[in-house]
């Protein structure tokens, strides 16, 4: 069975959660692994997504390990469109716009 695997990165501005797993993740770059199969039998090449998993540095007790977290591509997606929301979010907030200057 042939397979291939492509790595690409992902930002969170924000700290987010992964369904499964306990605890925030912090805000940062992460590497995103997707793993797939060829499919036989076609008569072009085409692949199946067989698995996802996010490259977590650890924290802590556990700072200079790195992990691969199983991870569907929905759960990822999902990360991010809220990781998106919360920061457009925060970019309009009265808080986050300058004030402005006294016209008189």
């Amino acid at each position: 069975m042939n397979m291939r695997s492509t790595r690409s990165t992902v930002t969170f501005a924000n700290p987010f959660t992964l369904p499964g797993y306990p605890g925030d993740l912090p805000a940062g770059d992460y590497e995103v692994l997707v793993e797939e199969e060829l499919l036989q039998g076609l008569s072009f090449e085409a692949y199946r997504r067989t698995a996802t998993y996010l490259t977590v540095r650890g924290r802590g007790g556990h700072a200079g390990r790195t992990g691969l977290r199983a991870i569907s591509d929905s759960d990822l997606k999902e990360a991010l469109s809220r990781d998106r929301g919360a920061t457009e979010k925060n970019n309009h907030s009265e808080a986050a716009l300058s004030p402005q200057e006294d016209l008189k």
